[in-house]
């Protein structure tokens, strides 16, 4: 019975969900006192946004909506981050992703959607790849932080897109987005009215087989190793550049998925600010699920409960929805400051040897 439980907890602590558990727990305690404080109820505010993530089940199909394109941006961080690189170009990617999905959705035609929706999918992968093989080619070659290019990447990719929705491949009327791409390039909405869709299946999907990739494959090891520990990496021959480059490709690869499985779902078109938010959604999202692809969907179902949540508690009660930011901004601080739960542990342990 000891071993079985010296195991359980080695598992859980080498897998982080205990840390992370007590991240959303003290969060959650230090948002409701802000909630107090403030005058508002806090066990009304976490019903209201209860209520509004899982009340029924037009509110969870959305809530696993609104999961979707940010289990893609988790794992696009998650991803670039086993390699030790911090990829902050997720929504410039996304953006590239999901303009050439609507493209490919609309332009090409004739097609049966066996062909055409993977095409428009395939669309969104490589060109989000190729926009982050930019930062890693110059990360590689000219030694320029990734930080500073896949940010300046971001504004590029913007502004390069927006003339592009705004003039050339701008729809008729007087909203600015590209034309609906055709039926045979549309993912299948699962319930009528939400945001969610057959892209869910990939996600999931997508989330085993990189978890199994990394933790059961030479190439995950060796991934895994080059973020781990550099210069033992280099020393026992594995090629550093190289996993940057194919790790940055895979993350800017996740991230153009994710923009493309939102223009092929449930929108139907690509429109400027669809996009907006998600890459730095990732990268909390990613620390939270300390960024093990399963830990990461986790994670992104819980940020997407949070933000239908939110949406619930606009409506049904006068708590201002900007407080499940601070609520996200708490959970944050806490998962990626562990030293604060070190203090906390330390204090317990003296406490109990006094007695």
């Amino acid at each position: 019975m000891k071993q079985f439980k010296g195991k359980f907890k080695s598992v859980m602590t080498k897998s982080g969900i205990l840390f992370s558990i007590a991240s959303m727990v003290l969060a959650l305690a230090i948002c409701a006192i802000v909630i107090a404080i403030l005058g508002y109820s806090p066990l009304e505010a976490y019903r209201a946004m209860a209520k509004g993530a899982f009340g029924n089940s037009y509110n969870f199909s959305q809530t696993i909506g609104i999961a979707i394109p940010l289990i893609f941006s988790g794992l696009s961080m998650a991803i670039a981050a086993k390699v030790g690189v911090f990829n902050i170009g997720i929504e410039g990617q996304m953006l590239v992703g999901s303009f050439a999905a609507a493209l490919t959705g609309y332009y090409i035609k004739g097609l049966p959607m066996v062909i055409h929706l993977p095409l428009a999918i395939l669309s969104g992968i490589v060109m989000g790849g190729l926009w982050a093989l930019i930062a890693a080619e110059l990360r590689n070659f000219l030694h320029i932080n990734e930080v500073i290019l896949t940010i300046m990447l971001n504004y590029v990719a913007q502004y390069v897109v927006s003339y592009l929705v705004n003039f050339p491949f701008k729809a008729e009327g007087n909203v600015v987005r590209t034309e609906y791409v055709q039926d045979t390039a549309r993912l299948s909405v699962l319930v009528p009215h939400t945001r969610l869709s057959s892209g869910i299946f990939i996600a999931l999907l997508v989330a085993i087989l990189l978890a199994v990739i990394l933790k059961k494959t030479k190439f995950g090891y060796e991934l895994r190793a080059v973020g781990t520990n550099p210069l033992a990496a280099q020393s026992a021959g594995i090629n550093q550049k190289k996993y940057i480059r194919l790790a940055m490709f895979i993350s800017g690869a996740l991230a153009g998925l994710g923009g493309a499985g939102e223009v092929l779902g449930y929108c139907g078109y690509y429109i400027p600010t669809m996009t907006q938010g998600y890459g730095f959604d990732g990268i909390a999202i990613a620390t939270m699920g300390q960024n093990n692809p399963i830990g990461t969907v986790v994670s992104a179902f819980l940020f997407g409960a949070l933000r239908n949540g939110a949406a619930g508690m606009n409506q049904t009660t006068s708590i201002p929805g900007e407080l499940i930011e601070v609520l996200e901004a708490l959970i944050i601080l806490f998962v990626s400051t562990p030293g604060i739960f070190k203090y906390i542990q330390k204090q317990v342990k003296m406490r109990k040897a006094g007695k």
